[in-house]
């Protein structure tokens, strides 16, 4: 059994969205709850939260955005840059350990205490631009990762799989150009899909070219269309380019029950990628894996799609 570590702080509850909005406290509570009534939390290492130094966060987003939105979750704003954006006076604060939380189970696998991770994190993160929210998120929790690893364990080649419905916009611009990270992202597009970017010509750009993948789904696609794509354009490019770590962007908003996409996927399905994507780590990365929570709105699949989702870097 691997060592695996676990991310999750009431704290996170904290960051209230109001009424009607779907990335609510609750999304956590039934990951928690359905990890505690399956057995597996007594299995996983807990991994404590502290606030990020701010000094991890700004080698992403410059201090400015930083700046803005310390001050309107101060000022009592409920809304940042997008109206998907809601928020209350906690949001900043509560972005912040989910940050440093995450750093903390990438420092733990990086130092060989932890073999791998789950973060339970709210905010999300992987629409955040540089120096905008967008799409329920503020921090980039993946890129500010793949940055850490880089800066602080000095590796040089970081992928990243982003499984969410909704093209990581955020991720893929912060290193479109930058040949030290691969960004790969499997998404509904186009329909109402959100933000509209990721198109399959999308390869990155100067020095960065070719270390961008996209996997554009049509709406009403699910597991053999995914697993085809999947064959088909990530499993090459991660073997050419082996890893050093993978950092994942974990939305389980693909569900033939969440009602966030048009995409027909299968709880099997979830728990397929995620073997494969173990797999891949375990080849080229040594196992090092770091998996974050994106998107995952309906919360009576969440319970069975995190355990299912845990027992695989527990197992191995």
């Amino acid at each position: 059994m691997k060592r695996t570590g676990f991310l999750y702080d009431e704290r996170y509850l904290l960051h209230k969205t109001g009424p009607y909005h779907p990335e609510v406290p609750e999304r956590l509570t039934a990951i928690y709850e359905g990890l505690s009534q399956s057995g597996l939390l007594d299995k996983l290492v807990r991994v404590p939260a502290a606030p990020a130094d701010l000094h991890w966060i700004i080698n992403v987003h410059t201090a400015e955005y930083v700046k803005r939105f310390e001050a309107a979750c101060r000022a009592g704003k409920q809304m940042f840059d997008s109206p998907d954006n809601q928020m209350c006076a906690q949001s900043y604060e509560t972005a912040l350990l989910a940050v440093g939380g995450i750093l903390e189970a990438c420092r733990q696998v990086l130092e060989g205490r932890l073999d791998n991770a789950f973060c339970a994190v709210r905010p999300p993160g992987h629409h955040a631009e540089v120096s905008r929210a967008m799409g329920f998120c503020y921090f980039n929790n993946v890129a500010i990762a793949a940055r850490f690893l880089q800066k602080q364990f000095g590796l040089t080649r970081v992928g990243i799989v982003d499984f969410d419905v909704h093209h990581g916009n955020g991720t893929q611009h912060i290193f479109e150009d930058d040949p030290t990270v691969y960004y790969y992202s499997i998404h509904q597009h186009p329909s109402f899909a959100y933000p509209g970017t990721g198109r399959e010509f999308e390869y990155g750009r100067g020095d960065g070219y070719g270390f961008t993948k996209n996997s554009p789904v049509l709406p009403g696609q699910g597991d053999e269309d995914y697993r085809r794509l999947l064959e088909r354009d990530l499993f090459p490019a991660f073997a050419d380019y082996k890893p050093e770590a993978i950092i994942v962007s974990a939305g389980f908003d693909g569900h033939n029950d969440d009602d966030m996409s048009d995409t027909k996927l299968s709880t099997e399905f979830y728990t397929w990628i995620m073997q494969q994507i173990m797999a891949m780590a375990t080849t080229y990365s040594s196992g090092r894996l770091i998996s974050v929570l994106e998107g995952g709105y309906c919360l009576r699949r969440l319970p069975e799609l995190a355990q299912h989702h845990v027992e695989i870097l527990l197992n191995g």
